[in-house]
């Protein structure tokens, strides 16, 4: 069955799919946005929404290298640097609804806010760490910095669950609405053990 599927995941038609899969979710919110769908306060659909994607897609890509190994699909790691560039473009759409909706575009009031309001510059902090794992992650980068460079560098994925976490925690705090929080907390966290799982075991003793 994993051979099946490996040849099936090698067809040249799978990749763009996969992008454009990907991109549903934006669409949807597009669409909503256009026919006035998103409910009685549609900014802070939009805002909501793009900072659940977000966590989504990277949760979708944390669980890349598990399945890979788990079902002997290695063909998976070829759509892991497409998926962690949707994390960052739904991060950055979730950082535009906030500076346009919040913010109204004042630039001198966004960066005022952002040191005043803690989940505000935990989420900034979170999309800075975003930017340069999306901007390291092109092949000629890699040759440039060296793989194990490369490799230490995009260990900032690590620093940048917790602070997702953190900021979804105080955006869903204020209503008292903790019951996603602690699915994507139970996911990652999840995700994360098993990185760890996976570094204590002798190197012999790991799948290839």
């Amino acid at each position: 069955m994993s051979v099946f599927l490996q040849k099936q995941l090698l067809r040249p038609w799978v990749k763009p799919l996969l992008f454009v899969l990907c991109l549903l979710p934006f669409a949807w919110l597009l669409n909503g946005a256009v026919a006035n769908t998103l409910g009685a306060n549609p900014a802070e659909a939009l805002l909501r929404k793009t900072g659940d994607w977000t966590l989504r897609f990277l949760c979708i890509v944390l669980a890349v290298t598990p399945l890979r190994q788990f079902f002997g699909l290695p063909v998976l790691a070829r759509f892991r640097r497409m998926l962690g560039l949707y994390v960052f473009f739904y991060a950055c759409l979730h950082l535009l609804c906030y500076a346009w909706f919040d913010m109204g575009l004042e630039w001198d009031d966004i960066v005022a806010d952002i040191p005043k309001r803690p989940f505000i510059l935990v989420g900034f902090l979170t999309w800075l760490l975003l930017t340069v794992l999306a901007a390291t992650s092109p092949k000629f980068v890699l040759k440039a910095l060296g793989g194990r460079r490369w490799q230490w560098l995009h260990r900032a994925v690590y620093v940048v669950v917790p602070l997702a976490l953190l900021h979804f925690f105080w955006m869903r705090a204020g209503k008292n609405n903790f019951a996603e929080v602690a699915l994507y907390a139970a996911i990652l966290g999840l995700l994360m053990l098993w990185r760890v799982w996976q570094a204590m075991r002798p190197a012999r003793a790991r799948p290839a």
